[in-house]
């Protein structure tokens, strides 16, 4: 597994950087893990960012999982409704998810 850490800001004026960083790993075979214990702070454009990740690594069948999610970006996901699509709705902030495998 290949560990990426989201930081602290994920904020509109992080997101090129949060994209480029993400881009990196897009398309790597071995897992991803989203290291998500030091967000402060969020908005949409970030939200969008991992929105795309996790479904465009989902589609080609490769694993993503979140660690230890901040509560500042569960909430920010819970309020867009994303929360269950980054498989957010269940982690704590002490523990490592599994994002749900894509339907066939």
């Amino acid at each position: 597994m290949t560990a990426v850490d989201l930081g602290a800001d994920l904020g509109i004026e992080a997101a090129a950087e949060l994209k480029a960083r993400l881009s990196a790993h897009l398309a790597s075979e071995c897992g991803v893990v989203l290291a998500a214990e030091n967000v402060e702070r969020v908005h949409t454009a970030s939200l969008q960012l991992l929105s795309a990740f996790v479904r465009d690594r989902r589609k080609a069948g490769l694993r993503t999982d979140f660690e230890a999610c901040a509560p500042p970006l569960r909430e920010a996901a819970r309020l867009l409704g994303l929360d269950v699509h980054l498989g957010l709705d269940t982690v704590a902030s002490s523990e490592t998810t599994s994002i749900p495998e894509q339907s066939k």
